[in-house]
């Protein structure tokens, strides 16, 4: 039999699992359940299950003998003094098949006819929620498991603490925490770092647990004392009695994030799921967006940062996280990025979104991880992936369509109903610095040419206002040339100051007071070689078709990634010939 112990002043008693006697129904509208259940001495009815359970009546699984496991209750004190203990949570131990019979002869309870030391485990037996609400807790990414939680359970080989000895290969043990230190730092001709212990117990006996460097990180604000945990994976050796005063012959030293069970799914299968699937999901964090705020229907402000993933089959996809996890993201380093319990979308294509139950790692301490990261690192970073989510129009994160600017005529860019997006490396071979500055209506929402009245004033038409000043304003034509073709693209402001590497009010002065120091501007920004984030579609204008192309992001070129990805297309078109 299971059970766990209580201690209620001087007095500690044995709390069995309960039994079910039978279930019936007691009301149709809404239908609540009633159970018999007994402890193997006595039974009572007076339990009656939260409607959220009925499905376990529904489903049959509540069949008499059964053996319950009772998560979390309350116990209510009716008008004429009756107890009814509503089960908010509840699991089904063993079937009635598994049982065979009942246990014991069991007799209705009366507390009249009971001694006191049956009174005791039967009122905490009523009072059962203190040993087992949180029996879920366990170590599940950043924080333990909650009841009610999505994530799987505790694995099925749950070992007493005495049984522990490092031959074992797998093993779960649920203990209480009775004992936490505080964080400790040393240092000796080794080295240095920081650990911090807690002791934990069950029916069979106490353990020592500590953590080191790294764990201290992720399992220090876990831990709470007085609270139960499954743990598995910690590695065991012979105690050291000069720390450890427990009668246990071994410790433990917590390594990576035991207790996390993820189903993998490759990228390039995402298509083949259904939308609103939950899933997990690994791969290296090729880019991430600046955390953005938006404001949400009910008006409330929320973070968000958008993640491109991609794994080994070369498939990549844009993960958006929200909230806390969005603001404390690090993409910086390309890390490996795993989330349990991801929602996907058809949003753009297919995409997915973290959720609040979600468990992101980064860098996780398991195999999957360690195999995406070898790979990426010896040709993951080469291969010319492709995304499942559809390319959008602004921001760093958006992915990087690649493209020659042949391609651009040759695949007939920006001729479909909407426009084209595409990246290219390419230099800038000339600019007209003719008509690139105008004086505009200094209103931050208009930016239209104003008229100068010749009187101090300037005229705005849009706004139909005069306003005593104006600021000036930047629209660049460009030529720009890659190794096999060119292309006149449009910058509007933000993008040509980045190009002139001058903000257009400097570039204004400078064409007003230093006609060669303007000039020299243009003259530095010649031949200059940089990542182009452009948008591309056909325009008719007095019944003259043309493409334009308009330069969204300007990105500084990085050398390495470049060499690698011309490195890749040519084992690529090498290995296809």
């Amino acid at each position: 039999t299971m059970s766990v112990r209580l201690t209620e002043g001087a007095v500690e008693v044995k709390l069995f699992l309960p039994v079910l006697q039978n279930a019936k129904q007691i009301a149709n509208s809404p239908p609540r359940i009633r159970l018999i259940l007994s402890d193997g001495v006595h039974t009572s009815a007076s339990f009656i299950i939260a409607t959220q359970l009925n499905h376990l009546f529904n489903e049959n699984q509540l069949e008499p003998y059964c053996v319950c496991l009772l998560k979390k209750v309350l116990v209510n004190t009716l008008k004429d003094g009756r107890r009814a203990v509503v089960v908010m949570d509840m699991e089904i131990i063993k079937s009635a098949e598994e049982m065979g019979e009942k246990i014991g002869n069991p007799v209705p309870y009366n507390s009249d006819s009971m001694d006191l030391n049956a009174r005791v485990k039967w009122l905490c037996f009523c009072a059962a929620p203190s040993p087992w609400k949180g029996r879920g807790r366990g170590f599940a990414g950043k924080s333990p498991m909650k009841t009610g939680d999505t994530s799987p359970g505790p694995p099925a080989k749950v070992i007493p603490i005495s049984s522990l000895n490092p031959y074992q290969s797998k093993w779960t043990v649920r203990a209480r925490v009775t004992n936490k230190s505080k964080v400790r730092t040393w240092s000796n001709s080794k080295g240095e770092g920081k650990l911090f212990s807690f002791e934990i117990v069950d029916e069979s006996g106490e353990i020592k647990i500590t953590a080191f460097n790294n764990e201290v990180d992720k399992f220090f604000s876990l831990v709470e004392q007085g609270k139960v945990y499954f743990i598995s994976k910690a590695t065991l050796k012979v105690a050291n009695k000069q720390f450890n005063t427990l009668k246990h012959e071994y410790e433990m030293t917590l390594h990576g994030v035991p207790g996390v069970h993820c189903d993998f799914v490759p990228i390039s299968e995402l298509e083949q799921r259904e939308k609103d699937t939950i899933i997990d999901v690994i791969g290296v964090c090729k880019s991430a967006e600046d955390v953005s705020r938006i404001t949400t229907k009910t008006s409330r402000e929320v973070s968000k940062r958008a993640l491109s993933l991609m794994d080994m089959s070369g498939k990549m996809v844009t993960v958006t996280l929200w909230g806390e996890e969005a603001e404390k993201f690090d993409g910086s380093g390309q890390p490996i990025v795993a989330i349990k319990g991801a929602r996907l979308s058809d949003f753009g294509g297919r995409s997915l979104s973290a959720l609040f139950s979600s468990t992101i790692l980064v860098n996780p301490d398991i195999p999957a991880a360690f195999r995406l990261r070898t790979w990426f690192d010896r040709e993951g970073h080469a291969v010319d992936s492709q995304s499942l989510t559809e390319a959008r129009p602004v921001g760093s994160g958006a992915r990087m369509n690649w493209k020659t600017l042949s391609d651009v005529k040759t695949e007939h860019m920006g001729h479909r109903e909407k426009a084209d997006y595409f990246s290219c490396v390419a230099t800038v071979v000339y600019i007209r610095k003719e008509n690139c500055l105008y004086q505009a209506c200094p209103s931050s929402d208009c930016n239209k040419k104003v008229l100068d009245q010749h009187n101090g004033l300037y005229r705005c038409e849009k706004c139909n206002r005069d306003y005593p000043n104006f600021q000036y304003r930047l629209l660049l034509s460009a030529n720009l040339a890659d190794f096999g073709d060119n292309q006149w693209v449009t910058c509007f402001q933000e993008t040509a100051e980045v190009l002139l590497g001058h903000s257009a009010e400097r570039l204004g002065q400078l064409r007003e007071t230093d006609e060669e120091a303007f000039e020299l501007v243009f003259q530095k920004a010649n031949f200059t070689t940089h990542i182009f984030k452009n948008r591309v579609k056909l325009e008719t204008y007095n019944d003259e078709s043309r493409v334009k192309v308009t330069v969204l992001e300007i990105l500084p070129m990085d050398h390495r990634d470049y060499a690698r990805r011309l490195v890749a297309n040519i084992h690529k078109m090498s290995g296809s010939a």
